[in-house]
């Protein structure tokens, strides 16, 4: 949407629902975070519920999070939204690698600003099935795997959701970056263990 306060209140005051969510499981507020629409978001937090949040399955951080939306990821942190708060498992399962956190979004966006706002209020990062550390050292994110490293990210994590194998991720997805693969080895990565 456009964001249009003037809109938004009128529709308020004649009797909108703001707590409806759409066929794609989204309230106004989650399409105000994703828009960076600051203040209709500040409008719309007091009047939806957190139930209407829970059965969309989603929070608006997630919606910050994706739409790269710093001030409005700010505004609900300050709000009080959790950091930690994980896709419902009807909208986790519509992404190949089944994402759960905002701060997955942020990462895999590339987004080192709402990464780091994330972290700052608490956001822990191993709460997906591939891990943010994993995201960004495949996608050459230096800055962003320092960051998650800064945050206290496994560096000796798996991805073992297609498989049960034990298999060196980080080593894989770095084999290409050696400035990526010292920081991971001065990091703790136990290159022995998977020899």
């Amino acid at each position: 949407g456009s964001g249009n306060l003037d809109c938004i209140k009128l529709l308020l005051e004649h009797g909108a629902n703001p707590n409806v969510a759409s066929y794609a499981c989204q309230l106004p507020i989650h399409r105000a975070a994703y828009e960076g629409h600051i203040l209709a978001l500040r409008t719309l937090i007091p009047v939806t519920t957190k139930r209407a949040i829970r059965l969309s399955g989603q929070s608006p951080l997630h919606s910050a999070a994706d739409g790269g939306q710093a001030e409005s990821l700010a505004l609900l942190i300050q709000e009080g939204f959790d950091v930690n708060a994980l896709l419902e498992r009807h909208i986790s399962e519509y992404y190949d690698d089944l994402r759960k956190t905002a701060l997955f979004f942020a990462v895999s966006n590339g987004d080192v600003t709402c990464s780091e706002l994330l972290l700052e209020a608490g956001a822990q990062t191993d709460l997906d099935p591939l891990r943010c550390i994993l995201v960004a050292v495949r996608a050459e994110r230096l800055e962003l795997v320092q960051l998650l490293l800064s945050y206290g990210a496994d560096v000796n994590c798996y991805f073992r959701v297609i498989s049960n194998t034990v298999f060196p991720t980080a080593l894989q997805y770095c084999l290409r970056d050696r400035i990526m693969l010292r920081l991971l080895l001065n990091s703790g990565y136990q290159a022995y263990k998977h020899v």
